[in-house]
């Protein structure tokens, strides 16, 4: 009796947990999603409104509506992809981190897709706070036409307060984005519940019969419509992206029994509406709630949209910090912003470009609707790559025979075809933004993965095999250099070579120390690595060790705090005897380098950008000795 006991007791804890981690999730996951019945039916509706809207024609856009939701998010994204991880992570990079190391072919064009993919996502962390806050703060204009000129000075200021908060940290704010955005849901459920009974009919939107009609019927203009229908589903990547803060049953919960139903029910209480009164086509989301809610329901969308932000934000963050680990893109600044959730980071350098973009934008393009336009390709494109890379992800890990893979992604990637296509129709409108931004760093990571190999190669000619520097450094002879106390650690990415701040030592300085370590940082192709197999070391000579330091691509690479786990080796750092020597590198661009003139410009001044190796290493600054040579690329 008392086990049974204590079994319904662990069960309830379970239960309590997984609610609350799907009530976070509601906040973070669903925050952009959740902001798309503000726009997506206005602008689904504006390229057929011109001759005036059938009744067959709105309950299709619905029914559109409905199924791309079911399809793109419930099927793909909730049941398939999510099951899809890297030992518990998720995302485009996490994808292609797997499949690269387990890829025994020619991985580029892996690595192309991987970071097309990504550079689309940070496209989409531009336009998504600029639309999303314009939105709501538009809502202004039917409390009083008087504030329709400060809605870009509002929008502004918000979106301003909301950068500058990011290097605080959101672990404090964060525990109120799950309650908001589920009181938005519900608001969202209840006034599409409300209107439903303007119009019973827009009920046969359930109906994928009436999607299918819309398209056929509909002609060059169902293919236009369907960028706007897109726009019911910007936001889901990040389903896919935040996995690992969350895991897979929370956020399957929270779409499940909250954010679909919401969502369902808000669009067809929207067309039930514009059945009703055709005049509500303007701004059905707002003209669903009566005059006295408005101002409530726009603070209350603001709020909504303010956390969508924060949540695309965040993703930036995080997927940058990947791509740094993984060898695409140069070191820069990474802050932890919270001492027990390791998801929490802010860099400052992604945090400025990110506000300059969004600020660009919000006074090129100046409202919603105009900005909307500009949406859908790379959110499209994103989802297109998720599905190419899942393609090779269950036939090299989950075996799935060829005819399988075909049957069940195919369909998907055809989907997803024709939405991509129908966004690029508005590429002169304003689709060329996030070509652009994704383009520029689609540039800047192939530049940084090229230039590094290159310099790596050129390097490598030139290196002396660390064995036999060794042995040749132990023979005792009249020109062996002096040997002084204490420590010496020479950080190298080579092992097998020569540091080469460890030959400038012995050349200019004559000196050697009494134990001297190569220590080499390895960033692992998954996203954390246990304590105990974090450290390794090798003894080379009586002098001379080995060590290898491993961080999963998730982690903070803090090497003094590592340090420690050497105990178990039998080694220990006293760190004020210890001195960590530091290879600086001067490029001097070469036009035989093997990479044109501008992208060699370009690979030097991303270089000459990266944050110092101490600052990112976490190396106590009084130790460091850095000792710099020339290298032509």
């Amino acid at each position: 009796m008392q086990m049974s006991h204590s079994h319904d007791k662990a069960s309830d804890k379970d239960i309590r947990k997984l609610l609350a981690l799907a009530l976070g999730s509601v906040g973070v996951v669903y925050g952009d999603i959740g902001t798309s019945p503000l726009y997506a039916f206005r602008e689904a509706l504006r390229p057929v409104a011109a001759d005036g809207v059938s009744r067959i024609e709105v309950i299709g856009l619905i029914s559109l509506m409905i199924w791309t939701l079911t399809i793109i998010v419930t099927l793909k994204y909730v049941l398939f992809l999510l099951r899809a991880d890297n030992n518990g992570e998720g995302g485009t990079l996490s994808l292609l981190a797997l499949l690269m190391k387990f890829s025994t072919g020619k991985t580029s064009l892996l690595f192309f897709l991987g970071i097309a993919g990504a550079a689309l996502f940070i496209g989409d962390a531009i336009i998504a706070p600029a639309l999303s806050v314009l939105s709501a703060v538009e809502g202004l204009k039917l409390v009083t036409p008087a504030l329709s000129d400060y809605v870009v000075p509002i929008s502004v200021v918000i979106l301003l307060l909301l950068f500058a908060v990011q290097s605080r940290g959101t672990e404090a704010v964060s525990k109120f984005f799950g309650p908001i955005m589920a009181a938005w849901f519900i608001v969202l459920a209840l006034v599409g519940v409300s209107h439903i009974a303007d119009d019973y009919g827009i009920l046969a939107a359930f109906n994928p019969w009436y999607a299918v009609y819309f398209l056929l019927h509909a002609g060059f203009v169902g293919f236009v419509v369907l960028g706007a229908v897109f726009l019911t589903v910007t936001g889901a990547e990040a389903l896919y992206a935040d996995l690992g803060h969350f895991g897979r049953r929370p956020i399957q919960w929270a779409w499940i029994c909250l954010v679909f139903p919401s969502l369902a029910l808000n669009y067809l209480g929207q067309g039930a509406l514009v059945l009703k009164h055709p005049e509500a086509m303007s701004d059905p989301f707002f003209l669903m709630f009566p005059e006295w809610a408005l101002l409530p329901v726009v603070l209350l969308a603001t709020c909504s949209t303010i956390i969508a932000s924060q949540a695309v934000i965040t993703g930036a963050f995080s997927l940058t910090r990947q791509a740094i680990h993984l060898g695409f893109l140069p070191r820069m600044a990474i802050f932890h912003t919270s001492e027990t959730q390791t998801g929490q980071i802010y860099l400052p350098n992604v945090n400025v470009l990110l506000m300059f973009g969004v600020m660009v934008l919000v006074f090129v393009f100046g409202s919603s609707e105009s900005l909307a336009t500009a949406y859908g390709i790379s959110v499209t494109g994103a989802m297109l790559v998720d599905t190419v890379l899942a393609f090779v992800f269950v036939r090299m890990r989950w075996r799935w025979p060829l005819y399988a893979a075909c049957a069940v992604l195919l369909p998907l990637a055809g989907l997803e075809t024709i939405f991509l296509g129908a966004n690029l129709l508005k590429i002169h409108d304003g689709g060329y933004v996030p070509v652009m931004i994704a383009a520029t760093f689609v540039v800047i990571m192939w530049t940084w993965r090229r230039g590094t190999k290159i310099l790596h190669d050129k390097t490598r000619h030139t290196d002396i095999p660390l064995a036999s520097f060794v042995k040749s450094i132990e023979r005792k002879s009249e020109h062996a250099p002096v040997s002084v106390p204490g420590t010496a650690i020479f950080l190298t990415s080579d092992p097998e070579s020569t540091p080469a701040a460890l030959l400038h030592n012995i050349k200019h300085n004559h000196v050697l120390h009494q134990q001297n370590f190569i220590l080499t940082i390895r960033t692992v192709n998954t996203p954390t690595v246990p304590k105990d197999h974090r450290v390794s070391a090798s003894s080379l000579s009586e002098r001379f060790s080995l060590l290898e330091m491993r961080f999963g691509y998730m982690e903070m690479q803090n090497v003094s705090q590592a340090l420690g786990l050497f105990r178990k080796t039998g080694l220990k750092f006293d760190i004020m005897s210890t001195s960590f020597y530091l290879g600086r590198r001067k490029l001097v661009p070469d036009a035989q380098s093997g990479m044109p003139h501008w992208q060699d410009r370009l690979f030097i001044a991303l270089a000459n950008a990266a944050i110092d190796p101490s600052d990112y290493f976490r190396l106590p600054t009084n130790r460091v000795v850095e000792l710099g040579s020339h290298v032509i690329i």
